[in-house]
């Protein structure tokens, strides 16, 4: 295999720690890809996401997990990064206050620089529009958008070697993202889903996300090792 075949099968990829992003990283891993992680310490309430993110990176034996510091509580706007907002437990109507502003775009912008760097040009996302909260960063549009822009905002993209920006959940509801995973081996005791959970990992089972999860295991007819505190 020459180096840019290698190259070509390097992917970057979004990792929180959730059922989302380790699906994601079972489907690149299946494709054949080379899988370089990226999660963010990003001022959310709890840490684990983070741990889940690492225990998942590990065990699924990616290339390279790096862990990005930002401080996007310093602007707060969201449940997730603003203790003084509480994350809501039953189901309202618009964008929740879980939503945080601008995250996926910075997300994304990052992971996009260390693909550039890494000379991959696959950037996947575990965004999706049918079982989801409503956020404006998850929609077909955002993600189309994000690549076309990728593309004009790079020495790679503007010298031909274009990007893509790849979110195979984006059509498929939580329950059929349950079922893929678990074909392709998913270990999902190892992930964190839940917008407050605790220090060890369990679970409220009460925030929309936790909600979301715990209807897509049902529906798939799978049992869920979720924690719950």
């Amino acid at each position: 295999m020459t180096e840019q075949t290698l190259d070509q099968k390097r992917a970057v990829i979004l990792l929180s720690g959730g059922l989302d992003s380790a699906t994601v990283v079972a489907m690149a891993q299946a494709q054949g890809y080379s899988c370089y992680t990226m999660s963010f310490d990003y001022g959310q309430r709890h840490r684990a996401e983070l741990n889940a993110a690492a225990r998942v990176a590990r065990e699924m034996g990616v290339v390279e997990h790096k862990v990005i510091g930002l401080n996007l509580n310093g602007i707060g706007g969201s449940a997730l990064t603003d203790s003084s907002i509480d994350v809501p437990e039953t189901p309202g109507e618009g964008i929740p206050v879980t939503y945080v502003p601008a995250r996926n775009t910075v997300f994304l912008s990052l992971a996009l620089g260390w693909a550039e760097v890494l000379n991959a040009r696959d950037i996947f996302i575990g965004v999706n529009a049918v079982d989801y909260s409503g956020y404006p960063d998850c929609r077909p549009e955002f993600v189309e958008s994000f690549e076309r822009m990728a593309n004009l905002a790079t020495k790679a993209g503007v010298e031909g070697q274009g990007f893509r920006i790849l979110a195979p959940l984006q059509n498929l509801s939580k329950a059929d993202i349950v079922k893929a995973g678990v074909g392709l081996g998913v270990d999902y005791s190892l992930t964190v889903s839940c917008y407050q959970a605790d220090d060890d990992g369990r679970a409220c089972g009460k925030c929309d996300s936790c909600r979301l999860r715990a209807e897509g295991f049902q529906a798939a007819g799978i049992t869920d090792p979720t924690r719950y505190f």
